[in-house]
């Protein structure tokens, strides 16, 4: 362990059950929808009220609106309906019902945390701040999805949780949601899918389009009679694309705790992993909330981020470029020098440092640090985004070693140059205590993103994969123990330094 005291706090995240979402349900082909569909229309009114008061009773105290999803739900098949609005509001919501089921989305894990300053600091009492933390949540077939939590650090360091809903709500997609037709043009580049059939398309879409627009020019060319060659696959391609590129929001009573951000598109089908929230601020002072997270399809992995302002609506987009690969890339949380900063785990063992100055687009990186001490022999990675201190950013890594084990170390980056490494702890902050050592995968403690409060620097961490608590140092110990290493101690960095390269225009 590292000469830093490290507190670890009594509260823990557990998983529970009975926290679940309404997810429609697949009940097979189109025949036996239209089978299922059948038996509900033979029922007789009586049998159909009675039915649907009794999934209410049932099912409703459960869930904040019920009655959304089952509509929504009935939408996705009401194609197979004859004549479905015909039908009473009840027999509507009856079908609904037996294409939904209950999701419980933290059934088997809560873990993998992150900590950002709350975007409202209404009332707060003086010397303190309230938090939000995002923690993924996974459920039922190891399905992966973002959950939140908030609370207050008070001025001596406590930290009060604010009790979480006893609902949860999924983000809805914004049906409107419009792009940018100078972005998407390169983002097809980057995907290799940008041919003479997409010129054809793009030329038919106005500056800023929505989906809509994009499906109407697909239809209106695939009834010409010569189609450019590849028509069919590059406009699967933009639709998939389009679909992957989308806006989220909840009603604005919806409390914190209540949001799930749930997979919606293809990449994100078997789940959304690991969040590293970065409180973000532009040149002009604007704040944002950005995280970027791993989708997961049950083929390959893709990062991802979001953006925020006031976690209700959010925007969701891919990553391009030839370095957006693997997992645990964390923004930094400003520019430097004119460019975003990235780190990123490339190659699945060392850290890596990138730059752009395009937030869409990745196509400059360099090795940054290389395992060195015996608890990172195997990788080492970030646990979050670098955090601005007045010597350096600091940055808590994680490292992996004998027998599987995740213990979490720290590095400093030099504030006006982050390629350089100029401290590495050569012992853990954290390592797996005895009592969280047992979970899901056993022999790990991981974080997704810390935070300073006053000279506490807060730290959430998971155990095994399987709860979550939280820990805390002090920053003057940790900066001090950072730049006053040993020398005979060897600093483990890859340093980098560059001459500034000529900046791109930005899409």
């Amino acid at each position: 362990m590292a000469k830093v005291q490290v507190i670890r706090r009594p509260e823990r995240f557990l998983s529970d059950d009975a926290r679940v979402i309404a997810r429609f349900f697949n009940v097979g082909d189109d025949r036996r929808a239209r089978a299922v569909i059948a038996r509900v229309l033979a029922l007789d009114e009586p049998k159909v009220h009675e039915l649907y008061q009794r999934v209410m009773e049932e099912f409703a105290h459960r869930h904040r609106r019920l009655e959304g999803p089952l509509e929504r739900h009935f939408g996705y098949i009401r194609h197979l309906v004859e004549n479905p609005d015909d039908l009473t509001h009840e027999r509507r919501m009856l079908i609904g019902s037996y294409f939904t089921m209950e999701y419980a989305i933290e059934s088997a894990a809560l873990f993998n945390p992150s900590i950002v300053p709350h975007p409202d600091q209404a009332g707060v009492g003086h010397g303190s701040l309230r938090f939000i933390m995002s923690l993924r949540a996974t459920g039922e077939g190891h399905v992966s999805s973002i959950v939140f939590r908030t609370g207050i650090i008070s001025a001596d360091g406590s930290i009060d949780f604010d009790p979480p809903s006893r609902f949860c709500a999924k983000l809805l997609v914004r049906p409107d949601r419009n792009y940018d037709k100078k972005l998407f043009f390169l983002k097809l580049i980057e995907m290799a899918a940008y041919n003479d059939a997409a010129r054809v398309i793009l030329e038919k879409l106005p500056e800023s389009f929505s989906i809509g627009h994009l499906m109407q020019a697909v239809n209106d060319i695939r009834q010409w009679e010569k189609k450019p060659a590849s028509f069919n696959d590059t406009a699967e391609s933009m639709l998939w694309l389009a679909r992957s590129n989308y806006q989220l929001h909840l009603p604005p009573d919806t409390d914190p705790s209540e949001i799930v951000i749930f997979p919606v598109s293809d990449n994100e089908s078997r789940g959304i992993e690991d969040a590293r929230l970065t409180r973000f601020t532009e040149d002009d002072g604007q704040v944002s909330y950005i995280g970027t997270y791993t989708a997961y399809n049950g083929f390959r992995i893709l990062p991802q981020i979001f953006e925020t302002r006031n976690f209700l609506d959010f925007e969701v987009h891919t990553l391009n470029g030839k370095y957006v690969q693997n997992k645990g890339m964390a923004l930094f949380p400003r520019r430097i020098d004119g460019m975003y900063h990235m780190l990123s785990r490339i190659d699945g063992e060392n850290l890596y440092l990138m730059r752009s100055d395009n937030i869409h687009f990745w196509n400059d990186c360099d090795k940054l640090q290389g395992p060195a001490y015996p608890w990172e022999f195997v990788q080492i990675g970030n646990c979050g985004p670098p955090i601005e201190t007045p010597v350096g950013w600091l940055v808590l890594t994680h490292g992996v070693g004998p027998m599987r084990q995740y213990c979490i170390g720290c590095s400093l980056l030099d504030l006006a140059d982050p390629g350089r490494v100029i401290g590495h702890l050569p012992e853990p902050l954290i390592v797996p205590l005895e009592s969280e050592r047992d979970g899901y995968v056993p022999n790990v403690v991981y974080s997704c993103g810390a935070m300073i409060h006053g000279d506490q620097l807060v730290i959430p961490y998971a155990m095994s994969d399987s709860a979550t608590s939280v820990a805390s140092v002090k920053v003057s110990e940790l900066l001090n123990e950072l730049t006053t290493q040993s020398p005979s101690c060897p600093l483990p960095v890859v340093n980098n330094r560059r001459k500034q390269r000529p900046r791109q225009k930005s899409a």
